[in-house]
């Protein structure tokens, strides 16, 4: 989840929209990335962030591989000034039951 830069609602929107393009750039380039959505906050509250992103992983190995892959580390680099705040929770889900 993140917080973005923008004294603006225009430049929030900027923010908002690169941070998409460029998550968005990493479909079909991550071995093991099942799922890749952005959802942008719609409530305007104020302890609301601004974006989220949910992603699912083959396993932690893909997850790990992920972390370190060179695409995602571009998307990095894009994103680091954007922000204002970032905060991230990992975790496996139980397998599905039949």
């Amino acid at each position: 989840m993140w917080n973005l830069r923008g004294e603006t609602p225009a430049e929030k929107r900027d923010c908002i929209a690169q941070l998409q393009r460029s998550f968005e750039s990493l479909r079909g380039c991550i071995p093991g990335l099942l799922h890749l959505e952005i959802g942008v906050d719609s409530s305007r509250i104020d302890y609301a962030c601004d974006v989220v992103l949910y992603s699912e992983f083959e396993n932690q190995a893909a997850l790990d591989g992920y972390a370190v892959h060179p695409e995602h580390l571009r998307v990095k680099r894009e994103l680091a000034d954007m922000r204002t705040a970032r905060h991230q929770v990992d975790y496996a889900s139980p397998p599905s039951q039949p």
